[in-house]
């Protein structure tokens, strides 16, 4: 699902409760909400929603590389990623049950 099936699903789903919800409102949610989780990661280093995932910054340490074609050596180095881990709802959810 991409963001404009993702704002879609949002409008249909808020519109059969009975409220109004334009796909525009639904985008600015969705832009909002990035810009959310880009402020909480570079601040604070970790943002979750529950039931979905936790996202944490982690800095990789510099290592060695190689070029695989010259066989040369060079220096790779520290860098921040950011890791998801997904939740136990989430995982459950989707392997079903036994």
């Amino acid at each position: 699902m991409n963001k404009a099936q993702l704002c879609q699903h949002m409008v249909r789903h808020i519109q059969a409760r009975g409220r109004p919800l334009r796909r525009e409102e639904a985008r600015e949610f969705l832009d909002e909400l990035q810009r959310v989780c880009v402020r909480e990661l570079t601040a604070v280093g970790r943002f979750s929603i529950t039931k979905v995932a936790k996202l944490v910054v982690k800095t990789r340490r510099p290592r060695r590389g190689r070029n695989p074609v010259t066989g040369q050596p060079f220096a790779i180095p520290a860098r921040r990623v950011v890791r998801a881990r997904v939740s136990r709802f989430l995982r459950d959810a989707v392997e079903g049950p036994p």
